[in-house]
């Protein structure tokens, strides 16, 4: 290897290790175990979010090794590191879920931090849970160096076909009286078998599969299972690809363009994909300096169908589409048929086009994936609204199995707390409109997710009678007449804040509409006798992120330029 060659794949390790001047952080890194000849090898940061929190991350440990050995074989000198996780699945419905968001920017400025410190010249960053994902990209977005992220893998089915969002609609079965305690300890017992991330196209799986659209995973990352020798490989090949990378010094801004949002947006569209997906691959875009915005979504979606039968609104898992191969076929449909931009570079250094040409197709007896012309529902089931409640947009995720129009009475509630307990003790009831406010970005703080509350209204076999409306978010396992994001949020002086119970409120799914049926003059009257609570935190980590955070129409991220 050249003289000039070494430099350009060790721009940043050099001027940490290179020269006399440099001895003592050489002499740091003797005792974790470099040699002499590790200090001429570009370094490689593999940033795990390995942990115990979780089974979404609990294994990642392993991957973390195994793609450090992948950098390794491949000449570079891997580092592992660690960033943090923490579970929804655990948080959801209690307080601590207000941190749940705030994570993805822990994630993203810890790994920033730490390669921009150590002078890595490439990162592998390895994800399980639903913010590790988006956490993950805007790192390696702001550094900007050669990098590939890699999904930790989907869980496997429990018993009975169950996942996580069983044993929470189980609760609201057992309060509507349709389960005993034995039969929802049952589903609690067996749902989660092990390691992996949720186990349908919930959160954490709709953002693998967007990231692999996206590039910047190598091809069939998103489809497979955490515990598998698949998965293993995976990681081992991403370790050694980053040297690739830095060979071609191909970055992520490279990859990270308009076009590949496009194609992000487009399979996830197409897969039946969270709701989180606006607000995550808005924020990522924002990282590397892309304009995507909320009617992007509206646009590809009027051309993209809805194809996959998965869950939530579907019957089928994950588990189950990496059985028949993943989302290669499909992606391979989707770019056949037009709807996906092939020329984009990914971190194979191949386009997408060269990376799915010798992709077969599905088998010709499987059910999940529906031919193109045969779809679930023919345009995005992810519908942007807005109207005199929303002037700044939200978010619903109408499959048209809950039908696509809703009009009701205003129950409105100032914390999801509030909420659940009417939901739990009857007191909504069908034909209302479940407002839940004061739980956005900056008022919550932290956004957190209603996968409690919706939960309990599938369970009380309400899913298609009662709607629910928010300034906060939803879990990818949420589903039923929702919406989210509801933009200016209540905390800031948003239309939400001004609803009272009653009110009629009406959802058009077809027009993307969502307002509340008041005249001007009792809205501007309400308005003006509104006041601004006092803020929930006024130290520590909400706080801060209550000052910076931006509105969850541009992504609710917190370092918007100036």
């Amino acid at each position: 290897m050249s003289e000039q060659q070494q430099d350009k794949r060790r721009r940043y390790s050099s001027q940490v290790v290179d020269g006399i001047g440099k001895a003592a952080s050489r002499s740091m890194l003797r005792a974790v175990g470099f040699s002499d000849e590790d200090f001429a090898k570009p370094q490689v940061g593999i940033a795990s979010t390995w942990s115990q929190v979780t089974p979404c991350n609990s294994h990642i440990n392993e991957l973390a090794e195994d793609a450090r050995q992948g950098a390794d074989a491949a000449g570079g000198k891997g580092v592992i590191f660690n960033t943090i996780t923490i579970s929804d699945g655990i948080a959801n419905g209690t307080e601590g879920m207000k941190y749940s968001l705030v994570s993805r920017e822990v994630i993203a400025d810890s790994i920033e931090t730490v390669a921009g410190c150590e002078g890595f010249d490439g990162v592998v960053a390895i994800g399980g849970c639903d913010k590790n994902m988006p956490g993950c990209l805007i790192g390696l977005a702001r550094l900007d160096r050669p990098s590939v992220f890699v999904y930790g893998g989907t869980i496997l089915p429990g018993a009975n076909h169950t996942d996580l969002v069983s044993v929470f609609e189980a609760m609201g079965a057992h309060s509507r009286g349709d389960l005993d305690l034995i039969e929802v300890e049952q589903i609690e017992k067996t749902a989660v078998p092990g390691p992996g991330s949720c186990g349908g196209m919930y959160t954490a799986n709709t953002m693998a599969s967007a990231i692999e659209a996206l590039g910047m995973s190598l091809p069939n990352s998103s489809a497979q299972n955490a515990v598998s020798r698949n998965k293993r490989d995976d990681c081992h090949a991403a370790g050694a690809a980053v040297l690739e990378l830095l060979e071609r010094d191909l970055k992520p801004s490279d990859i990270m363009t308009r076009e590949a949002f496009e194609n992000a947006i487009t399979l996830v569209i197409a897969l039946g994909g969270s709701t989180n997906a606006v607000l995550h691959l808005i924020a990522m875009a924002n990282a590397i300096g892309v304009e995507l915005t909320l009617d992007d979504f509206t646009r590809i979606g009027r051309r993209v169908p809805v194809v996959a039968d998965l869950r939530p609104s579907g019957h089928y898992m994950m588990s189950e589409l990496v059985a028949i191969g993943g989302i290669q076929p499909l992606m391979k449909t989707l770019l056949d048929a037009g709807l996906l931009h092939g020329e984009c570079l990914t971190v194979t250094g191949k386009t997408l086009a060269e990376n799915l040409a010798d992709v077969t197709p599905y088998p010709s007896d499987q059910q999940i994936i529906q031919p193109l012309d045969e779809p679930i529902k023919a345009e995005s089931h992810l519908r942007i609204l807005y109207g005199n409640l929303a002037p700044e947009g939200a978010v619903a995720k109408i499959t048209g199995k809950e039908g696509t129009r809703f009009s009701g009475r205003a129950r409105v509630f100032g914390s999801e707390e509030e909420a659940q307990a009417r939901i739990n003790d009857g007191s909504v009831v069908a034909g209302d409109v479940v407002v839940i406010r004061y739980e956005g970005p900056k008022g919550g703080p932290g956004m957190r997710e209603m996968l409690t509350p919706t939960s309990a209204i599938m369970g009380r076999g309400l899913g298609s009678e009662v709607a629910l409306i928010t300034d906060g978010r939803f879990s990818g396992g949420s589903h039923g007449f929702v919406v989210g994001h509801v933009s200016p949020e209540a905390f800031e002086g948003g239309p939400l804040a001004l609803v009272e119970d009653g009110d009629e409120i009406t959802i058009d799914a077809q027009a993307d509409t969502i307002d509340v049926h008041i005249d001007d003059q009792e809205f501007e009257r309400r308005r003006a006798a509104w006041r601004q609570p006092a803020p929930r935190y006024t130290r520590g980590v909400l706080a801060k992120y209550a000052r910076a955070v931006s509105s969850a129409s541009t992504g609710a991220v917190t370092d918007l330029p100036e």
